[in-house]
């Protein structure tokens, strides 16, 4: 089963979106996954929320991202380059470190991509690496 209303994109045809196309669409996917997840643990609205904004962010979404980077195939590394150096037409936010947003970015691409090629197995599996306390180590 599958949020997506019409049959998975070629990865050929995905890779022709612009990155922030992707990330647009990712950020969506990232914040359905962490909500989720949340919910699952058994958490009350109010908590929820104030986890969801601590996992949503650009500094957490940065963390994510350094976790997976080990993880990730060559088609997959250069998705999220392509992400990282996209230039939206607004600045990162003032309580948002640059790079942080950039990076930010980069892993909503990457999101976004595996979750328009149908790749929802790969997707939460680097999803599930992520969020690991002890990834980074």
């Amino acid at each position: 089963m599958t949020l997506r209303e019409s049959a998975p994109m070629a990865p050929e045809k995905a890779r022709l979106l612009n990155p922030l196309q992707l990330a647009y669409l990712g950020d969506s996917v990232w914040d359905l996954l962490i909500r989720s997840r949340l919910l699952y643990a058994g958490r009350n609205v109010h908590n929820m929320h104030r986890a969801a904004t601590g996992c949503v962010n650009a500094a957490a979404q940065a963390q994510a991202l350094e976790r997976m980077t080990p993880l990730l195939s060559p088609e997959e590394a250069e998705i999220a380059r392509r992400g990282r150096n996209a230039h939206a037409r607004h600045p990162a936010p003032r309580h948002q470190d640059p790079a942080d947003y950039q990076a930010a970015t980069a892993l909503e691409a990457l999101v976004g991509f595996l979750y328009v090629t149908g790749q929802e197995e790969r997707l939460l599996a680097l999803f599930r690496h992520s969020q690991e306390e002890d990834a980074h180590a």
